[in-house]
């Protein structure tokens, strides 16, 4: 052959020459005549054979119930991402209401309270007992309600758009690339905040606005004073903020996981603590644009754009201002982040364990059909 000869493979049936019962390649050597030059040489002919129906080798009732954790493998995976995301998310909502109702408390008491108030502002204790003494113990949940069906949606959505865009982001090599991780994170957080954003607004009308009990009172009393539109208020500083607080967090959570020795990277408390590294970045740098973002949404809110709310906000309360509330949203984000990403990621563990468990029944399964078959074929 010469250099600058090009291979050709040519598709044959060759008679004779059958699948094996377990699947698989055969070679085998035949005559053939090559196209026009009359010679007839050897050459392997590769059969690939069909694979037999994975339904077959099933795993049975009883193998089920000695190796449970194979059932995890018989959910679709999706379905599965899907519902860890939203269960996770619930929980982590729950378990952290009353410090995010004293976040948003504290958030939009000066435009709430009129410009003389606003230069006082109200603090993280004062917050607590205020709701505790007006509402009492129940008042810490007031609002969780529309968040827990708002978070679930959410946080299904945000996960597993977050694992899609992984795949799409990838290089021709298939490595994602710090570029890739950011884009993806970004595109997930938009991509879930923008479903689910008019529950967010009915959370904060019911947590702040006196008079409304139900969410249902508060959408039908938005729907005739303000109109469908009012349902929106404040996406633009929405998009803009949760695009680099989810980009950063799901990046450095990625990134810190990834550069952990291999025997943690595995371990649950690894994925706690890198949780909560990368969601101390992320607030640290996004929580303004969630202040501008609440004050947005408020009834009768002065503030259009992102570009009147910012100076507006620093005019009344100064810089400071736009930090309204950090402590009871950190108090609440670490661990609500932590909670959420280290569920997933235990989940997608899980997962690939319970693959990995129904691959290794199936195989066997396999090979006892084909020992069965064997032994039926000698007698």
């Amino acid at each position: 052959m010469t250099d600058n000869s090009q291979p050709t493979f040519t598709w044959r049936e060759i008679p004779g020459l059958h699948p094996t019962r377990s699947g698989g390649l055969r070679l085998r050597q035949c005559n053939s005549r090559r196209f026009g030059d009359g010679r007839g040489p050897n050459f392997a002919c590769i059969s690939l054979a069909e694979k037999r129906e994975d339904k077959e080798f099933s795993p049975s009732f009883d193998q089920i119930l000695k190796h449970p954790l194979a059932m995890v493998a018989l959910v679709p995976k999706d379905a599965a991402l899907f519902a860890a995301g939203a269960i996770a998310g619930a929980a982590a909502k729950t378990v952290t209401a009353p410090l995010d109702r004293i976040k948003l408390l504290m958030q939009t008491h000066g435009l709430r309270a009129g410009q003389d108030g606003a230069k006082k502002g109200i603090g993280f204790l004062e917050a607590i007992s205020l709701v505790g003494k007006e509402e009492g113990l129940k008042g810490y949940w007031k609002g969780n309600l529309p968040q827990v069906i708002r978070v679930i949606p959410y946080s299904a959505v945000q996960l597993f758009a977050y694992e899609s865009y992984k795949k799409l982001f990838r290089g021709k090599d298939g490595e994602l690339s710090l570029i890739g991780r950011l884009a993806a994170g970004a595109c997930a957080g938009m991509t879930s905040t923008f479903v689910t954003y008019p529950l967010d607004v009915l959370r904060l009308r019911l947590a702040v606005e006196p008079g409304y009990k139900t969410m249902s009172q508060v959408a039908a009393n938005m729907l005739r004073e303000e109109g469908f539109a009012s349902f929106y208020n404040g996406l633009g500083p929405s998009l803009i903020g949760i695009a680099p607080y989810i980009a950063v967090n799901f990046c450095v959570f990625d990134l810190v996981k990834k550069s952990l020795p291999e025997k943690y990277q595995k371990r649950t408390e690894a994925s706690m603590v890198t949780a909560l590294v990368s969601a101390t970045v992320a607030t640290l740098m996004c929580y303004p644009l969630d202040t501008v973002r609440r004050q947005m949404q408020l009834k009768g809110t002065p503030y259009v754009t992102v570009l009147d709310a910012i100076p507006g906000i620093v005019a009344r309360d100064g810089l400071v201002g736009l930090y309204r509330g950090f402590i009871p949203n950190a108090l609440k984000s670490l661990p609500n982040s932590s909670i959420r990403l280290t569920t997933f990621d235990s989940v997608k563990r899980l997962i690939a364990s319970g693959e990995k468990e129904l691959q290794r029944i199936m195989v066997e399964n396999r090979k006892n059909a084909d020992q069965s078959a064997s032994d039926n074929g000698s007698s």
